[in-house]
C-alpha cells in the first residue's frame, strides 16, 4: 500500500525524495521514519495538534461503514472519475478516498490522528496512509496530486495548491446550515456558522478559484445507536459532555428521522 504512493511522498525535514527500507522510509539525508505494522508511515515532527481520539474514530468507523452518508461518497467519486492520483487531507478512517478510487488510481490519506490512519491503511489496497498535521507542511512533493479531497476537515490553503497539479482540483466538503439540526437542536451540538461559506471563500481565495458548487441533502432514518454515532464522530464530541447527552438522547423516540445538508465544493489553482 505504502509503496504505491510512496513516490509522491517527501521527507517533512528536508523535502527530500524517499526510500524504502524493509521496516522504514529514509530520505539522502539520512531522516529515517518507521513503517508501523499496519502499514502507514507518522511523519509528524514536534508537537502534534488535536487528533480524533479511538472513541471517536471508532463512532466515525461504524457510522459510515453503515452505509448512512452513501450520498456524499457516491457524489465526491462522481468528481473524481478518471483521476489517477487522490489524495486526502484530513482522511479520517479513509471511507471517502476509498469510495473516489477508480479502477486503476491509487489514493494518498493524511490525518494527524494515528486512531484514524491506522484504519484508513486498511480501506482500499491502493491507498497508502500517512500520519500528518494538515496545518503544516504536507509530506507531499509539488505538483503531484489530480485531485484532492477536504472532507469535513481543516484547510491549508497554500500547502493544498503546492501538491496539486497545475489542472488538479480541490473538492472541498462541509456542512451546510440545517445540517443534522434536530440533533443540533434536542442534544445541544454545535451549529453550522451561516456565515461559513463566505469564510471558506475567503480562506481559499488567495490561492484557488471556485469551479463547481453543488448542495447535497437528504435524510436518515436513526435508531439511538447510529444516533450515538453521529454524534460521537464529530467535533461536539470535544464539547458534549458525556451525561448531558445520555440524558437528552434518552429523551429521544426509538427512531429519529435527521436531515443531512452538505455544502460540495470545486477549485482550481489560481493562475
Amino acid at each position: 500500500m505504502l509503496g504505491d504512493v510512496l513516490r509522491l511522498l517527501a521527507c517533512p525535514v528536508c523535502r527530500g525524495p524517499l526510500s524504502p527500507l524493509p521496516t522504514a522510509v529514509r530520505c539522502e539525508r539520512g531522516h529515517s521514519f518507521d513503517v508501523a505494522r499496519q502499514g502507514y508511515v507518522n511523519f509528524l515532527t514536534g508537537s502534534p495538534g488535536t487528533a480524533d481520539t479511538p472513541a471517536m474514530v471508532a463512532a466515525r468507523d461504524d457510522f459510515l461503514g453503515a452505509g448512512h452518508f452513501r450520498p456524499i461518497a457516491e457524489q465526491i467519486a462522481a468528481h473524481c472519475a478518471g483521476a489517477e492520483v487522490i489524495g486526502d487531507a484530513g482522511a479520517g478512517t479513509g471511507h471517502y478516498l476509498a469510495a473516489a478510487l477508480g479502477p486503476q488510481a491509487v489514493g494518498l490519506a493524511m490525518d494527524i490522528s494515528k486512531h484514524a490512519i491506522r484504519r484508513a491503511a486498511r480501506a482500499h489496497p491502493r491507498i497508502g496512509a500517512v500520519v500528518a498535521d494538515v496545518w503544516r507542511p504536507l509530506p507531499v512533493r509539488d505538483g503531484v496530486l489530480d485531485v484532492l479531497l477536504n472532507v469535513f476537515a481543516p484547510r491549508n490553503a497554500a500547502e493544498f495548491a503546492r501538491v496539486l497539479r497545475p489542472e488538479g482540483r480541490l473538492l472541498v466538503v462541509t456542512p451546510a446550515p440545517g445540517h443534522l439540526s434536530l440533533l443540533v437542536e434536542r442534544l445541544g451540538l454545535l451549529t453550522v456558522d451561516s456565515d461559513k461559506e463566505r469564510r471558506l471563500t475567503a480562506a481559499l481565495g488567495g490561492h484557488f478559484a471556485q469551479v463547481g458548487r453543488e448542495e447535497v441533502t437528504f435524510e436518515l432514518s436513526l435508531d439511538r445507536s447510529g444516533v450515538a454515532a453521529v454524534t460521537g464522530m464529530g467535533p461536539s464530541a470535544w464539547h458534549l459532555d458525556q451525561e448531558t447527552f445520555t440524558e437528552r438522547a434518552a429523551a429521544l423516540p426509538e427512531r429519529v428521522t435527521v436531515g443531512v445538508a452538505v455544502l460540495i465544493t470545486s477549485w482550481k489553482r489560481a493562475t
